[in-house]
């Protein structure tokens, strides 16, 4: 009992120690000329530490989700009535948004039968509700346990803030064996508070493992390599102090903290589409690969790229299946592949449930974001079949998805998985 009441004290005190959102707004706001998308666009390059931009600006016929701080509410307003710009509330008060959520959120006064897909309560996450990061560890751990002759957990190195890195390898393979099979890289949780990723990565390894019988030709004919949570420090800080923390923890940049590891790769790095200011939540660190967590994951991709073939890194939100480049307009020379590829994904992901995504390069379709794993991974790696996939929803939650959401995600974006290993699997060196 003393216990119980110990921890349900420890849990009172680190909420009442997170940042709060108490009139903060999401507003949802569409540019109706260029004059007005460029004030919109300015606003996002010189003050993207002031307004955080949920999703950035990118064309005159896509609208902006921006965070507004009631500091800054009058101010907004004068914008949006100099511009006559259209625009409607999403979210009222995004503190009460994070409250409401908060019982989709595991806590020691909050833990229910952790029960996977198939019906098993042994292991550490449930998916019926978001896990922090040492719950995450945990199950890694169990699922190697469980599954030791297709489950392997590797350590790629530590973070800033000394946190273990990992990535799960799932393959039936003998470790002495000369077969050589195509391989698949999934990685999730590069944003901290993009909470649906780690959601979705913890999901796959459990499908592919614990539900090998089902469907056995996926490990049979292939090796996964999943790295769970690129951003282990972010993710903790989003849990325990600021849910709506995107970067690392390095304070590199004077009195504010964090590079975003999804600017911080090393082709085209700095070439456009995110920020020098170190208080920016697109700041992209000193240096391409400054970061230990982004050097961490180039060293462990670099391991097994020459067999990979495709690289799927997880985000949220919007609903998005895209493809290189995000340096530039430019399209790849196999682009017509690539787009048909994804096209077949998202065939089989809408279905399940009717979702719909957009397909696009990631310029094109959203906005030009240089220094992304994704173009790394295809222009520096050699990985062919590269995708960003931005997850569930188009921003009625955002990054606030609610937990009941996330089984219905995993189903669908496990049709469009099926589609993209079938194919991996009828690659020829």
């Amino acid at each position: 009992m003393k216990v119980l009441l110990l921890l349900a004290l420890l849990a009172v005190s680190a909420l009442a120690a997170q940042k709060r959102y108490d009139g903060y707004k999401v507003i949802q706001v569409k540019p109706k000329n260029v004059a007005s998308f460029n004030a919109l666009a300015k606003l996002y390059k010189e003050q993207n530490s002031i307004y955080d931009f949920w999703t950035e600006p990118r064309s005159l016929d896509e609208s902006i989700d921006i965070m507004v701080p009631p500091t800054h509410a009058k101010e907004f307003e004068r914008i949006l009535r100099t511009y006559n710009l259209e625009h409607r509330v999403k979210i009222q008060d995004v503190q009460s948004a994070i409250d409401v959520s908060r019982k989709d959120q595991a806590s020691p006064t909050n833990v229910k039968d952790p029960r996977s897909r198939s019906g098993s309560s042994r292991y550490a996450v449930n998916w019926t509700q978001y896990y922090d990061y040492t719950a995450i560890s945990v199950f890694l751990a169990q699922m190697a346990q469980a599954h030791p002759d297709i489950v392997t957990l590797k350590t790629i190195g530590k973070t800033h803030e000394n946190r273990e890195m990992y990535m799960v390898k799932i393959s039936n393979t003998p470790a002495n064996s000369n077969v050589t099979k195509n391989a698949i890289i999934v990685d999730g949780g590069i944003h901290g508070r993009e909470w649906i990723s780690p959601a979705w990565t913890t999901w796959l390894i459990n499908e592919l493992a614990e539900n090998y019988a089902a469907h056995p030709q996926y490990v049979d004919n292939l090796d996964w390599y999943i790295l769970p949570a690129m951003n282990p420090d972010g993710y903790v800080y989003s849990f325990a102090d600021d849910r709506l923390w995107r970067k690392n923890r390095n304070p590199v940049n004077g009195p504010c903290v964090g590079i975003d590891l999804n600017r911080n790769f090393g082709f085209h790095w700095n070439e456009g589409g995110a920020a020098g200011n170190g208080c920016d939540q697109t700041y992209h660190g000193p240096s391409a690969f400054s970061e230990d967590e982004s050097a961490n994951v180039r060293d462990a991709i670099l391991s097994v790229a020459d067999r990979t073939k495709a690289y799927l890194t997880i985000h949220s939100y919007g609903q998005y299946w895209l493809t290189p480049w995000g340096y530039t307009a430019d399209l790849p020379e196999d682009y017509p592949l690539l787009f048909d590829l994804a096209q077949k994904a998202v065939n089989n992901l809408t279905a399940v449930y009717g979702t719909q995504y957009t397909i696009g390069s990631s310029t094109n379709v959203l906005y030009v974001a240089s220094g992304g794993s994704d173009d790394w991974a295809k222009g520096g790696a050699g990985i062919p079949y590269s995708y960003t996939v931005e997850l569930r929803d188009t921003g009625d939650f955002g990054f606030l998805l609610p937990a009941e959401q996330i089984i219905p995600n995993n189903l669908e974006l496990w049709e469009a998985t099926k589609v993209i290993a079938e194919f991996v699997m009828e690659i020829v060196n």
